[in-house]
């Protein structure tokens, strides 16, 4: 007897719910990606505990009729792929033919469908049909998901608390209204409403709707395209950064992906704007060809291949770069007081339109938040920054410089502000044609281990570009004779040890930009006055010019602010001079 025999369809699909259905929030997408390719303009999902007594999707998408509405319960069974070609044009969400007996096969799953013409109702439960009649007319689809993995109780014990579950579904939800701000999508859970949009077409809105007033005021809108790609979207100011990747959501010719390379191309346009533990909100659009996009790697679709991706990473990283170096300002102290009650404007009307819903009532809210308005703070740009004269009063702590000019008084960090000017300073000097070296009266000798000895001889060459006069002296030893002219007198060294820290860490090939900034960044840091060092006015005034020259002079390479505004009229408002 044969000891190789086919799978039923029944355990075949099991497997393949192992895959496709991890959690509440993988039905949740599966099935809301289904109503968004049937066309839905309203997407309704209803969980009671997170989803792990119910989940609901309702829409006002194509629906179907009583034929379709069975085969979609078989395996493969798709309307969106009919030859082998159209793997290279994908244009939907789903394609595969697996969620739907996927999910049906660890669950009890009723479906309702109308394509106007006829209703439809049929019931699954573990894989098999224990119901097909008809139903109400009704244009759409409704899909109700109970007794989640009831036959496989090893998936079910794994299943999250409720509020992980409802965390997980809530995130899903938000990223999708994300991607289709055209859509309107409401999310409950025990009857009480988590997440509504408006479906207006407004992603700035959306993202407002989603995130508050307190993050939709701070996002910077970006646009860019070249010949293969096209970039939309906004990204946060680096005030109101992240402790995680969670807000750094990608769309993808529509579709929410996770990409390591695209993450980490947005990540490095925030270079020297954030510190290294910081992430940003960002929203970004990315459309392109279909042909130069594989999503047909991974049974969720989340992660994909893309062709030609140093190019989209260079569009990436010079479109945010760009956005981020012309919106810098000073940050004032104090939020505008319109701005305070706008806030709480806005803030007023959701909880009373959230009230609504929580009491089965329709009551319209309007809210005079315009959000193609710019802020009414003058903006600092750059160029103005470079003409601003600052008059030093004293210093705080030994740390901030107190300045002061017509428009208002101003905290300077001491060493996040010499930071910035040394970073600039070294990192001319290291992008300049012609570097100069200075002879050392009494060479440094660096010791090396012999796995650091053998990373710098292969940089050697990158190490003597700089201006390093050094060679061999003795085994996995290193003797300096001379080094670049804009090292600090005094700290050659230490100056020396982490350059050749940076070289010996491990890269596997030294990009010879970020190389660069590396090395502009670690001895910036350490030629700078530090904090609880009293220096003279004299020296103020010159930080402060020095400063006010810089082409960044908003924060140092590694995020922090350097500079804060109290303007007249906050200084005013703090000692109730002016009581509006």
């Amino acid at each position: 007897m044969s000891k190789i025999k086919v799978m039923s369809e029944i355990l075949a699909n099991k497997i393949a719910a192992g895959e496709v259905v991890e959690k509440c929030a993988s039905i949740v997408k599966e099935l809301c990606e289904n109503s968004i390719d049937a066309h839905a303009k309203n997407i309704i999902v209803n969980l009671l505990e997170g989803g792990k007594k119910q989940i609901e999707v309702i829409d006002d998408g194509e629906g179907m009729n009583s034929e379709d509405a069975l085969l979609a319960f078989q395996r493969h069974a798709t309307s969106k792929l009919y030859r082998e070609d159209d793997l290279f044009f994908i244009n939907t969400l789903g394609f595969r033919g697996e969620a739907i007996p996927s999910i049906a096969s660890v669950s009890k799953c009723t479906l309702k469908t109308s394509d106007e013409k006829e209703g439809t109702q049929i019931t699954f439960e573990g894989g098999k049909l224990k119901e097909n009649k008809s139903a109400s007319l009704r244009k759409g689809t409704s899909i109700c998901i109970t007794k989640l993995f009831y036959n496989t109780p090893a998936r079910l014990k794994y299943l999250k608390s409720e509020q992980t579950e409802l965390a997980n579904c809530i995130s899903f939800i938000e990223k999708l209204a994300l991607a289709f701000p055209a859509i309107s999508f409401t999310l409950t859970n025990d009857n009480h409403c988590v997440v509504k949009t408006s479906g207006s077409n407004d992603l700035l809105k959306t993202i407002h709707e989603i995130y508050g007033l307190n993050i939709s005021s701070k996002m910077i809108e970006v646009k860019s395209s070249n010949d293969d790609f096209d970039l939309y979207g906004y990204i946060c100011k680096p005030e109101i950064l992240k402790s995680n990747r969670n807000h750094m959501i990608t769309i993808v010719n529509d579709r929410v992906v996770k990409n390591y390379e695209i993450n980490k191309a947005i990540n490095d346009a925030y270079y020297t704007y954030k510190p290294d533990i910081k992430f940003p909100i960002v929203v970004l659009k990315i459309n392109t060809d279909p042909t130069l996009v594989d999503v047909n790697i991974h049974p969720t679709k989340q992660d994909i291949k893309i062709g030609k991706m140093d190019v989209l990473n260079n569009l990436i990283i010079k479109t945010l770069k760009n956005a981020l170096y012309k919106s810098l300002l000073i940050p004032s102290a104090l939020k505008n007081n319109s701005e305070e009650v706008m806030q709480k404007i806005t803030i007023d009307n959701i909880i009373k339109e959230k009230e609504s819903v929580y009491n089965n009532e329709e009551v319209k809210v309007q809210t005079e938040f315009n959000f193609k308005e710019e802020t009414t703070e003058p903006i600092i740009v750059n160029e103005q920054m470079k003409e601003l004269v600052l008059y030093p009063v004293g210093l705080a702590h030994g740390t901030y410089i107190i300045a002061e000019n017509e428009e208002g008084i101003y905290l300077i960090d001491q060493h996040a502000a010499q930071e910035r000017v040394n970073y600039e300073r070294n990192l001319a000097a290291l992008k300049s044609k012609e570097i100069y070296t200075t002879s050392l009266l009494i060479p440094i000798t660096i010791e090396l281990s012999s796995g650091e000895m053998a990373k710098v001889k292969e940089e050697e060459t990158k190490l003597r570009e700089l201006g390093f006069d050094f060679e061999e002296f003795g085994l996995n030893t290193l003797i300096f004779k001379g080094h670049p002219t804009w090292l600090r007198s005094g700290y050659e060294e230490e100056s020396i040890r982490k350059i050749i820290d940076l070289i010996t860490s491990g890269i596997k090939s030294i990009d010879p930009v970020k190389f660069n900034e590396s090395i502009a960044i670690t001895l910036a840091c350490k030629m700078s006055i530090k904090a609880n060092m009293h220096i003279s006015k004299e020296a103020m005034e010159e930080l402060l010019k020095e400063l006010c020259a810089c082409d960044n002079p908003y924060n140092c390479p590694h995020g922090r602010p350097t500079i804060i505004k109290f303007s007249n009229y906050d200084l005013e408002r703090m000692f109730k001079r002016v009581m509006n």
